[in-house]
Protein backbone atom coordinates (compact mmCIF):
# COMPACT_ATOMS: atom_id res chain seq x y z
CA UNK A 1 0.00 0.00 0.00
CA UNK A 2 2.00 3.32 -0.93
CA UNK A 3 1.79 6.69 1.26
CA UNK A 4 -1.08 8.05 -0.85
CA UNK A 5 -3.88 5.86 0.07
CA UNK A 6 -3.08 5.77 4.04
CA UNK A 7 -3.01 9.39 3.82
CA UNK A 8 -6.12 8.84 2.09
CA UNK A 9 -7.82 6.21 4.45
CA UNK A 10 -6.52 8.29 7.41
CA UNK A 11 -8.25 11.38 6.19
CA UNK A 12 -11.49 9.50 6.20
CA UNK A 13 -11.72 8.24 8.90
CA UNK A 14 -10.95 11.28 10.23
CA UNK A 15 -13.79 13.17 8.50
CA UNK A 16 -16.11 9.79 9.63
CA UNK A 17 -15.20 10.50 12.90
CA UNK A 18 -16.03 14.26 13.38
CA UNK A 19 -18.99 13.74 11.25
CA UNK A 20 -19.73 11.58 13.85
CA UNK A 21 -19.43 13.64 16.45
CA UNK A 22 -21.30 16.61 15.11
CA UNK A 23 -24.05 14.26 14.88
CA UNK A 24 -24.14 12.72 18.05
CA UNK A 25 -27.40 12.28 19.94
CA UNK A 26 -27.62 15.49 22.74
CA UNK A 27 -26.91 15.00 25.70
CA UNK A 28 -23.73 12.89 25.88
CA UNK A 29 -22.39 14.23 29.38
CA UNK A 30 -23.92 15.06 32.58
CA UNK A 31 -26.16 18.75 32.54
CA UNK A 32 -25.46 21.30 35.18
CA UNK A 33 -28.55 23.13 36.61
CA UNK A 34 -27.57 26.76 38.10
CA UNK A 35 -30.16 27.85 41.01
CA UNK A 36 -29.16 31.56 42.08
CA UNK A 37 -30.47 31.19 45.18
CA UNK A 38 -29.69 28.98 48.39
CA UNK A 39 -30.00 25.29 49.39
CA UNK A 40 -33.30 24.78 51.23
CA UNK A 41 -35.83 27.15 49.64
CA UNK A 42 -39.07 26.82 46.93
CA UNK A 43 -36.45 27.34 44.44
CA UNK A 44 -34.27 25.28 45.20
CA UNK A 45 -36.41 22.25 46.13
CA UNK A 46 -38.12 22.95 42.87
CA UNK A 47 -35.42 23.04 41.02
CA UNK A 48 -34.13 19.58 42.39
CA UNK A 49 -37.26 17.74 41.67
CA UNK A 50 -36.91 19.11 38.23
CA UNK A 51 -33.54 18.04 37.85
CA UNK A 52 -34.04 14.52 38.92
CA UNK A 53 -37.05 13.96 36.33
CA UNK A 54 -35.32 15.29 33.63
CA UNK A 55 -32.39 12.42 34.59
CA UNK A 56 -35.04 10.01 33.35
CA UNK A 57 -35.50 11.73 30.20
CA UNK A 58 -32.50 12.98 29.03
CA UNK A 59 -30.67 9.37 30.15
CA UNK A 60 -27.33 11.44 31.95
CA UNK A 61 -27.32 13.45 35.34
CA UNK A 62 -28.54 16.46 35.68
CA UNK A 63 -26.48 18.04 38.67
CA UNK A 64 -28.03 20.81 40.72
CA UNK A 65 -25.64 23.89 41.65
CA UNK A 66 -26.35 26.68 43.94
CA UNK A 67 -25.04 30.06 43.13
CA UNK A 68 -26.49 32.33 45.02
CA UNK A 69 -25.55 36.09 46.08
CA UNK A 70 -26.24 39.52 44.91
CA UNK A 71 -30.32 39.29 45.25
CA UNK A 72 -29.54 36.63 42.21
CA UNK A 73 -27.60 38.34 40.22
CA UNK A 74 -24.49 36.02 40.96
CA UNK A 75 -26.26 32.91 39.92
CA UNK A 76 -28.38 34.43 36.96
CA UNK A 77 -25.28 35.65 35.32
CA UNK A 78 -23.76 32.18 35.90
CA UNK A 79 -26.18 31.06 33.61
CA UNK A 80 -26.16 33.83 30.98
CA UNK A 81 -22.04 33.29 30.69
CA UNK A 82 -22.38 29.75 30.22
CA UNK A 83 -21.61 28.46 26.93
CA UNK A 84 -25.17 27.47 24.73
CA UNK A 85 -24.08 23.99 24.25
CA UNK A 86 -27.13 22.52 26.25
CA UNK A 87 -24.67 21.44 29.22
CA UNK A 88 -25.58 24.70 31.12
CA UNK A 89 -29.14 25.39 32.21
CA UNK A 90 -30.83 27.59 34.90
CA UNK A 91 -33.85 28.12 37.06
CA UNK A 92 -34.55 31.78 36.02
CA UNK A 93 -37.19 33.57 39.19
CA UNK A 94 -39.10 36.34 39.15
CA UNK A 95 -36.37 38.66 39.99
CA UNK A 96 -34.46 38.57 36.32
CA UNK A 97 -37.17 41.28 35.70
CA UNK A 98 -36.51 43.51 38.64
CA UNK A 99 -32.79 43.55 38.78
CA UNK A 100 -31.95 45.95 35.88
CA UNK A 101 -34.60 47.97 36.83
CA UNK A 102 -32.89 48.55 40.63
CA UNK A 103 -29.36 48.99 38.54
CA UNK A 104 -27.90 45.63 39.98
CA UNK A 105 -26.70 44.45 36.58
CA UNK A 106 -27.56 44.66 32.97
CA UNK A 107 -28.92 41.52 32.60
CA UNK A 108 -32.76 41.00 31.51
CA UNK A 109 -34.78 38.35 30.44
CA UNK A 110 -33.66 38.40 26.60
CA UNK A 111 -29.99 37.38 27.84
CA UNK A 112 -31.79 33.95 27.80
CA UNK A 113 -32.84 30.96 25.64
CA UNK A 114 -36.93 30.10 26.79
CA UNK A 115 -37.02 26.15 27.79
CA UNK A 116 -40.34 26.52 29.78
CA UNK A 117 -42.55 28.41 33.12
CA UNK A 118 -43.25 25.63 35.39
CA UNK A 119 -44.52 27.59 38.43
CA UNK A 120 -46.51 30.84 39.30
CA UNK A 121 -47.17 31.95 43.33
CA UNK A 122 -49.13 35.02 42.78
CA UNK A 123 -49.32 37.23 45.61
CA UNK A 124 -52.47 37.21 48.29
CA UNK A 125 -53.53 39.77 50.46
CA UNK A 126 -52.91 38.70 53.81
CA UNK A 127 -54.36 40.29 57.79
CA UNK A 128 -54.86 39.58 60.54
CA UNK A 129 -57.16 36.54 61.55
CA UNK A 130 -58.87 39.42 64.15
CA UNK A 131 -58.45 42.23 61.65
CA UNK A 132 -61.68 44.14 60.88
CA UNK A 133 -61.11 43.92 57.34
CA UNK A 134 -63.28 41.22 55.89
CA UNK A 135 -62.57 42.02 52.31
CA UNK A 136 -60.12 43.80 50.40
CA UNK A 137 -62.38 46.37 49.31
CA UNK A 138 -62.84 47.16 53.41
CA UNK A 139 -58.98 47.43 53.67
CA UNK A 140 -58.80 49.40 50.61
CA UNK A 141 -61.44 52.07 51.77
CA UNK A 142 -59.54 51.85 55.18
CA UNK A 143 -56.38 53.07 53.03
CA UNK A 144 -58.40 55.57 51.35
CA UNK A 145 -59.63 57.11 54.49
CA UNK A 146 -56.05 56.75 56.26
CA UNK A 147 -52.70 57.08 54.27
CA UNK A 148 -49.96 56.13 56.00
CA UNK A 149 -51.66 54.58 58.75
CA UNK A 150 -51.53 50.59 57.39
CA UNK A 151 -47.95 49.12 57.25
CA UNK A 152 -46.81 46.15 55.06
CA UNK A 153 -44.05 43.73 55.18
CA UNK A 154 -42.88 40.73 53.69
CA UNK A 155 -39.63 40.93 51.88
CA UNK A 156 -37.13 44.09 51.26
CA UNK A 157 -37.35 46.63 49.61
CA UNK A 158 -38.05 46.66 46.34
CA UNK A 159 -38.88 42.61 46.46
CA UNK A 160 -41.51 41.08 44.67
CA UNK A 161 -44.24 41.18 47.61
CA UNK A 162 -43.46 44.47 47.65
CA UNK A 163 -44.13 45.32 43.91
CA UNK A 164 -47.28 43.45 44.61
CA UNK A 165 -49.13 45.93 46.78
CA UNK A 166 -48.13 48.69 45.09
CA UNK A 167 -49.06 47.40 41.71
CA UNK A 168 -52.77 46.62 43.28
CA UNK A 169 -52.70 49.99 44.88
CA UNK A 170 -51.55 51.62 41.85
CA UNK A 171 -54.16 50.00 39.75
CA UNK A 172 -57.33 51.22 42.25
CA UNK A 173 -55.62 54.79 41.81
CA UNK A 174 -54.25 54.82 45.19
CA UNK A 175 -50.80 55.94 45.95
CA UNK A 176 -48.62 53.22 46.74
CA UNK A 177 -46.72 55.10 48.99
CA UNK A 178 -49.97 55.49 51.17
CA UNK A 179 -48.91 52.08 52.63
CA UNK A 180 -45.10 52.50 54.23
CA UNK A 181 -42.93 49.54 53.75
CA UNK A 182 -41.12 47.46 56.13
CA UNK A 183 -38.46 45.60 54.70
CA UNK A 184 -37.97 42.11 56.41
CA UNK A 185 -35.55 39.09 55.47
CA UNK A 186 -39.00 37.30 53.68
CA UNK A 187 -42.05 36.47 53.79
CA UNK A 188 -41.78 34.32 57.16
CA UNK A 189 -41.18 37.25 59.56
CA UNK A 190 -43.38 39.61 57.79
CA UNK A 191 -46.12 37.09 58.72
CA UNK A 192 -44.73 36.75 62.02
CA UNK A 193 -44.81 40.74 62.47
CA UNK A 194 -48.39 40.63 61.15
CA UNK A 195 -49.45 38.21 63.69
CA UNK A 196 -47.49 40.44 66.15
CA UNK A 197 -49.13 43.75 65.56
CA UNK A 198 -46.48 45.26 63.89
CA UNK A 199 -47.54 45.54 60.43
CA UNK A 200 -51.30 45.63 59.11
CA UNK A 201 -50.53 43.90 55.60
CA UNK A 202 -48.37 41.17 53.99
CA UNK A 203 -49.14 40.36 50.21
CA UNK A 204 -47.37 37.23 50.19
CA UNK A 205 -47.93 33.83 48.29
CA UNK A 206 -50.61 31.69 49.78
CA UNK A 207 -48.30 28.72 50.02
CA UNK A 208 -46.11 31.24 52.59
CA UNK A 209 -49.09 31.88 54.60
CA UNK A 210 -50.38 28.60 54.37
CA UNK A 211 -49.35 27.26 57.89
CA UNK A 212 -50.79 30.67 59.35
CA UNK A 213 -54.07 30.39 57.73
CA UNK A 214 -54.52 27.05 58.64
CA UNK A 215 -53.50 28.07 62.26
CA UNK A 216 -56.75 30.64 62.13
CA UNK A 217 -53.84 33.31 62.48
CA UNK A 218 -54.04 35.12 59.75
CA UNK A 219 -57.07 35.49 56.75
CA UNK A 220 -56.19 36.08 53.38
CA UNK A 221 -58.76 38.37 51.19
CA UNK A 222 -57.57 37.51 47.68
CA UNK A 223 -55.22 36.37 45.33
CA UNK A 224 -54.03 38.37 42.37
CA UNK A 225 -54.85 35.69 39.70
CA UNK A 226 -57.27 34.88 37.30
CA UNK A 227 -58.22 31.71 39.04
CA UNK A 228 -59.11 31.17 42.87
CA UNK A 229 -55.74 29.25 44.26
CA UNK A 230 -55.74 25.50 44.21
CA UNK A 231 -54.43 25.29 47.80
CA UNK A 232 -57.13 27.28 49.09
CA UNK A 233 -60.20 27.96 46.73
CA UNK A 234 -62.62 29.89 48.91
CA UNK A 235 -60.02 32.93 48.62
CA UNK A 236 -61.15 35.46 46.03
CA UNK A 237 -59.87 36.77 43.11
CA UNK A 238 -58.82 40.26 43.38
CA UNK A 239 -60.45 41.19 40.16
CA UNK A 240 -63.84 39.48 41.36
CA UNK A 241 -63.92 41.85 44.47
CA UNK A 242 -62.00 45.22 43.41
CA UNK A 243 -62.07 45.07 39.48
CA UNK A 244 -58.56 45.07 39.46
CA UNK A 245 -56.66 43.16 36.97
CA UNK A 246 -53.52 42.86 38.78
CA UNK A 247 -51.71 39.73 38.62
CA UNK A 248 -48.46 39.43 39.83
CA UNK A 249 -46.31 36.92 42.29
CA UNK A 250 -43.07 34.68 42.01
CA UNK A 251 -42.31 32.55 39.13
CA UNK A 252 -39.80 29.98 38.31
CA UNK A 253 -39.03 28.68 35.19
CA UNK A 254 -35.72 26.80 33.35
CA UNK A 255 -33.44 28.64 30.95
CA UNK A 256 -30.53 28.55 28.87
CA UNK A 257 -27.80 30.77 27.63
CA UNK A 258 -28.79 32.77 24.67
CA UNK A 259 -27.93 31.08 21.39
CA UNK A 260 -28.80 27.79 22.00
CA UNK A 261 -28.88 25.40 19.11
CA UNK A 262 -32.73 25.45 18.24
CA UNK A 263 -32.55 21.00 18.23
CA UNK A 264 -31.04 21.67 21.56
CA UNK A 265 -33.86 23.96 22.84
CA UNK A 266 -36.65 21.67 21.29
CA UNK A 267 -34.97 18.41 22.78
CA UNK A 268 -34.71 20.55 26.67
CA UNK A 269 -38.13 21.24 26.07
CA UNK A 270 -39.82 18.42 25.03
CA UNK A 271 -38.14 16.73 28.10
CA UNK A 272 -39.20 19.55 30.53
CA UNK A 273 -42.93 19.25 29.07
CA UNK A 274 -42.75 15.54 30.06
CA UNK A 275 -41.51 16.23 33.68
CA UNK A 276 -44.27 18.93 34.18
CA UNK A 277 -46.66 16.78 32.80
CA UNK A 278 -45.68 13.81 35.55
CA UNK A 279 -47.42 12.98 38.16
CA UNK A 280 -44.58 12.71 40.33
CA UNK A 281 -43.97 16.74 39.45
CA UNK A 282 -48.10 17.95 40.02
CA UNK A 283 -47.38 15.29 43.11
CA UNK A 284 -44.65 17.52 44.76
CA UNK A 285 -46.03 20.81 43.78
CA UNK A 286 -49.43 19.84 45.49
CA UNK A 287 -47.92 18.74 48.91
CA UNK A 288 -46.00 21.82 48.67
CA UNK A 289 -48.90 24.36 47.68
CA UNK A 290 -46.85 26.07 44.88
CA UNK A 291 -48.89 26.47 41.29
CA UNK A 292 -48.12 24.86 38.71
CA UNK A 293 -48.35 27.10 35.05
CA UNK A 294 -46.74 25.92 31.68
CA UNK A 295 -45.73 28.19 29.00
CA UNK A 296 -43.10 26.61 26.52
CA UNK A 297 -40.27 28.61 25.20
CA UNK A 298 -41.68 31.06 22.68
CA UNK A 299 -44.42 31.48 24.92
CA UNK A 300 -42.47 31.81 28.00
CA UNK A 301 -40.22 34.18 26.61
CA UNK A 302 -43.49 36.37 26.40
CA UNK A 303 -44.18 35.68 29.66
CA UNK A 304 -40.96 37.10 30.75
CA UNK A 305 -41.31 40.21 28.59
CA UNK A 306 -44.80 41.11 30.28
CA UNK A 307 -43.27 40.64 33.88
CA UNK A 308 -40.46 42.83 32.91
CA UNK A 309 -42.83 45.58 31.72
CA UNK A 310 -45.27 45.43 34.59
CA UNK A 311 -42.48 44.95 37.51
CA UNK A 312 -40.88 48.07 35.37
CA UNK A 313 -43.46 50.21 35.62
CA UNK A 314 -44.37 49.07 39.23
CA UNK A 315 -41.16 50.36 40.32
CA UNK A 316 -41.16 53.60 38.98
CA UNK A 317 -44.09 54.45 40.52
CA UNK A 318 -43.12 53.59 43.74
CA UNK A 319 -39.53 55.40 43.12
CA UNK A 320 -37.06 52.27 43.34
CA UNK A 321 -36.50 52.06 39.32
CA UNK A 322 -32.85 53.61 38.87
Amino acid sequence: MDRRTVFKGIFAATIAAVTGLAHAAYPERPITLIVPWNAGGGTDATARIIGTLMEKELKQPVNVVNRAGGNGVVGHQAIASSSPDGYTIGMATVEIGMMHWMGLTQLKYSDYTPIGLVNFDPAGVQVRADSPYKSVNDLVNAIKANPGKFKASGTGQGGIWHLAIASMLKDLKIDPASVPWVPSNGAAPGLQDLVAGGVEVVPCSLPEARSLIEAGKVRSLAVMDEQPSALFPNVPTLKSVTGSTTKLGAWRGIVAPKGLPKDIENALATALKKVYDSKEYKDFMAQRGFGVVWAQQQDFGKFMAKSDEDLGATMKAVGIAK
